[in-house]
């Protein structure tokens, strides 16, 4: 990839952010033939795009706030992200637990509305249930006042691995995708943006890349981006944080989620099977200094333990939780409400006299619909050739290959075969493979967004942490202090996802 940075004299787009909307731009501009630049500071979904609810949702909560537009958009988008990535997404029963008949009929309206919306895209007819089949679906709901359920049907998804494949398929279309390369200012020429000036965070090199028109998608990071343009833009970001627990599926067997739809501070409140674990969130708290590594604050810990007890008869302590970790959303201001919980999910696009196109906003389930606005309007104002986006239909990633290759690692070297941890599935030959083809850099790579192993269960990451680390540096032709400073500084992290 840095070769490829080196030889090309222009690009047609570069992209600045390798979260999930910057690589799905991407992933559009090369598969529409665009040469295609994208560049992340830290590793690809380091941020927002690795911390989600594990929801591909038309979103229930914006049809409560009469957001019509924004539901049929998600849910038209959930369709085509379960069909386009079916090995990294599935169709997930949720139970609302109801504790009065009122709430029965007003939330099985509501959710028949949310199937009409669906349409033939629909995943699943809503039912309502009695109080004996919603103690069936969910074993360990508190039956005190509960008046019965509703049943209806979303998506869920791995969204770091997701965001991985979005990666290499923009690379099969001819992309240059590159992690650990920050954008350290812009060149311009009568004053607009003809270039971008880069930094090699790993190495310490420096770039020029030329481009005809440049995409901001950094997330909770868009000011910081409008403003290395234009020093006097106002901020338009007004992030929010969302916490998640880690337990295991043994406080909710079944195959069921569950979803409270108002909580204290008017959030919906989500227990969430995923990859064989629960979890549960999620919080929304204004922050007003933006991090890459946000910390979760003892009140929004306190707030998902109290809320989660309130409803199920298994309590769960902080002993029981297997990681924790917080994630940022860029919500777009706008006046009017105060509370975060309250500001729309839709995306926004601003284009800046120096033609820099920032796409912000918006919610993992619309990521391929906001990089296609992007693109189309990063081609239009560059006045570059017209040409049509095919995203829709384009299957994301590259699950048989991946399979057949670690398949192939196994053969050539037996012990790669072996588990890295006994009570996780995780094989040595996916650290190889993750390195090898998937730009695992550091030890935090991998072990959180490669394998997700440190958001399943910290402890268990810190455990392996040595091992995996030896694997890497063998790959990599590092040595013995790299392995060791790798451990340590990994150890240093996942203190953050452990609840002491």
């Amino acid at each position: 990839m840095l070769q490829q940075l080196s030889q090309t004299l222009q690009w047609d787009i570069i992209i600045i952010g390798g979260g999930a909307t910057g690589l799905g731009a991407a992933v559009d501009a090369a598969a529409r033939g665009y040469r295609t630049l994208l560049i992340e500071q830290y590793d690809f979904s380091k941020g927002t795009s690795s911390r989600s609810t594990k929801l591909v949702h038309g979103g229930v909560r914006y049809l409560e706030q009469g957001n019509i537009k924004l539901v049929k958009e998600a849910l038209r988008e959930r369709s085509y992200l379960l069909r386009n990535a079916p090995h990294l997404t599935s169709v997930q029963p949720f139970v609302v637990p109801v504790f009065s008949w009122w709430e029965k009929w007003y939330y099985a309206i509501g959710l028949k509305i949310y199937d009409l919306l669906s349409g033939k895209l629909s995943l699943g007819k809503t039912q309502v249930l009695s109080k004996e089949q919603t103690l069936a679906h969910l074993p360990t709901i508190n039956t005190n006042k509960l008046a019965g359920g509703i049943l209806y049907f979303d998506g869920q998804f791995d969204d770091s691995r997701l965001c991985m494949d979005l990666a290499v398929t923009a690379a099969n279309h001819g992309a240059t995708i590159l992690n650990y390369c920050r954008a350290s200012g812009f060149i311009k020429n009568k004053a607009k943006i003809s270039g971008v000036l880069l930094s090699d965070t790993i190495t310490g090199n420096e770039y020029t890349a030329t481009a005809k028109a440049v995409i901001n998608a950094t997330g909770v990071f868009t000011d910081a981006v409008m403003q290395m343009d234009d020093a006097a833009k106002h901020n338009i970001v007004s992030p929010s944080q969302g916490i998640h627990l880690v337990v295991d599926r043994s406080f909710f067997p079944g195959t069921d989620a569950m979803m409270i739809p108002k909580t204290d501070d008017g959030r919906v409140l989500f227990a969430v099977p995923w990859h064989n674990k629960v979890v549960l969130g999620t919080t929304d708290t204004p922050i007003e200094t933006i991090e890459i590594e946000p910390k979760p604050l003892e009140e929004e810990i306190e707030f998902i333990l109290t809320h989660i007890n309130r409803y199920c008869t298994t309590e769960i302590v902080r002993t029981d939780v297997k990681s924790i970790f917080a994630g940022l959303r860029p919500l777009v201001k706008i006046s009017g409400p105060k509370r975060t919980a309250l500001l729309a999910r839709d995306h926004t696009l601003v284009v800046a006299p120096s033609g820099l196109v920032t796409i912000t906003g918006g919610k993992w389930t619309t990521y391929r619909k906001m990089a296609e606005d992007a693109v189309d309007n990063a081609v239009f104002i560059t006045k570059q050739e017209k040409r049509t986006c095919i995203t829709r239909t384009l299957p994301v990633g590259h699950a048989a290959e991946r399979l057949q290759e670690i398949g192939k690692l196994m053969m050539d070297e037996p012990l790669l075969g072996e588990r890295i941890h006994s009570s996780y599935p995780y094989q040595k030959a996916e650290i190889v493979y993750a390195v090898r083809y998937e730009m695992g850099v550091i030890l935090e790579d991998v072990l959180a967004r490669r394998i997700r192993l440190l958001f399943l269960d910290a402890g268990a990451a810190v455990a392996v942490a040595p091992i995996v680390a030896a694997l890497m540096a063998k790959e990599l032709g590092k040595d013995a202090n790299w392995e060791k400073e790798q451990v340590n500084s990994f150890n240093t992290l996942a203190k953050q996802y452990l609840l002491s």
